[in-house]
């Protein structure tokens, strides 16, 4: 890591959802992220929510396929997946599908020691949660 600033003070994911209104619900009252700022225009409306520190993870296919593998069963995700770490990814998991998402698959332990699920869910995102187990190092997000 350098001393110098980091040109990038935030990373600030825009998702386009035909159902405002469900993936808001969804997002903010049901995964319970905090709502930073809300805007309206003549031709829509935008919310900003909170969720928590940012990462850019980078793979490329072949890795990508392997945590497919690893969480899934096989290859599920687009070029673009989301992923929270959250405290509990099996009571998450169960919230969130109560509400309306997909289950893909359900918590499973990563050779990278975490708990992680996938699923489908409003505004047309794939996301994974994820449970850090202990002292594992590994693709969502952990240094």
């Amino acid at each position: 890591m350098s001393d110098t600033p980091a040109p990038v003070h935030e990373l600030r994911l825009v998702v386009t959802a035909d159902d405002y209104d469900e993936a808001l619900r969804f997002y903010r009252d049901v995964l319970g992220l905090p709502e930073r700022a809300a805007f309206s225009s003549p031709d829509g409306r935008v919310t900003i929510l909170e969720a928590g520190r940012a990462t850019l993870e980078l793979t490329d296919p072949g890795h990508a396929e392997f945590i497919d593998e690893v969480e899934v069963g096989r290859r599920v995700a687009g070029h673009i997946r989301v992923a929270f770490q959250v405290d509990d990814s099996t009571a998450t998991t169960a919230r969130l599908a109560a509400a309306g998402a997909e289950v893909l698959a359900e918590p499973t332990r990563t050779p990278w020691n975490s708990l992680n699920a996938r699923l489908e869910a409003p505004g047309a995102l794939q996301l994974t949660l994820f449970t850090e187990l202990g002292d594992g190092v590994g693709p969502e997000g952990r240094a």
